[in-house]
């Protein structure tokens, strides 16, 4: 029939290649993570370049490397890998009669100061689901969910969305100066050094956007993950931070300054991921409002 368009047959595991390639060192590592040998795994590619119709890498030397013009094709790839990976992880857990399964991932300050109660909750009603928790940084967490190694996260809303992800505003949480005990709170401009966030946190752009905003200085004398760690170091007089108010400690030895801004955390999830009732119950929970335990 004329004007029919014939999709490209491109396969689940030469899209898998792709995605093993982007996410190791070299093509030998590649192949290992997908269980076939060099010389498969470049037929495949070459296969799927063929398919395509676009060249997807390019010499480097002995090496060859992804094009930059091949993104859209390595975004399309992890969206479909991941979701594939959702479908076969729900089919055995139906075929197994099993409970369900939660691959949860959080901030910080979300699983120790906003949801422990929740989860305890939710864990005390729901002995027979597995539930496993990565605490981590909001990109990592970003990173695990699109490769299908989370199933929902918690994280601090990023400037800009990966594609595959579709979330929801959770919370707006202050985020308040803290200086070493017994320092006097003046004007910005008299503020730090400070100790903040690694420089690929989303947290750690926002308060220098609103350190900027203030016309505070901007030196950074160290870093760390951790709020806790960040903590200890102003409590040693290394520096001053900015950190969530619900992290604040009970006789903890810091100088609390004024709210620099407020952030969002949201709940995150795949676009057009299969739904597993326990992955579905605990969002609702997560999302329900104070003093709601969320589903039965």
């Amino acid at each position: 029939m004329c004007g029919v368009r014939h999709l490209p047959d491109v396969s689940i595991r030469q899209l898998e290649y792709l995605v093993a390639v982007a996410d190791h060192a070299t093509w030998a590592a590649a192949a290992e993570a997908v269980g076939v040998s060099p010389s498969a795994l470049s037929q495949g590619l070459a296969e799927l370049e063929r398919r395509v119709g676009v060249e997807l890498f390019e010499p480097a030397g002995r090496r060859r490397v992804m094009r930059p013009s091949a993104g859209p094709v390595l975004d399309h790839a992890r969206q479909v890998v991941s979701l594939t990976s959702d479908l076969i992880a729900w089919s055995e857990r139906l075929r197994a009669a099993s409970a369900g399964r939660v691959r949860l991932g959080m901030v910080d300050v979300a699983a120790v100061d906003h949801h422990p109660d929740r989860l305890r909750a939710f864990r005390a009603d729901h002995p027979d689901v597995e539930l496993t928790m990565s605490v981590a940084p909001s990109a990592d967490l970003l990173v695990d969910l699109r490769a299908g190694a989370l199933d929902l996260i918690v994280c601090v809303e990023p400037p800009v969305w990966p594609p595959g992800i579709e979330a929801e505003a959770l919370l707006t949480e202050p985020i308040v100066v803290y200086a070493p005990l017994g320092t006097a709170i003046g004007p910005p401009a008299s503020w730090g050094p400070w100790v903040l966030f690694p420089p690929e946190s989303h947290s750690r752009r926002q308060i220098i956007d609103a350190l900027r905003a203030v016309g505070a200085p901007l030196q950074v004398a160290a870093d760390s993950h951790q709020s806790s760690v960040l903590r200890e170091m102003v409590a040693l007089g290394l520096g001053w931070t900015a950190l969530p108010e619900a992290s604040e400690r009970t006789g903890e030895q810091l100088e609390r300054g004024p709210t620099l801004y407020h952030r969002r955390l949201v709940l995150a999830r795949r676009t057009g991921s299969v739904a597993d009732p326990a992955v579905a119950e605990l969002a609702a929970r997560l999302r329900a409002r104070p003093g709601v335990t969320g589903g039965g």
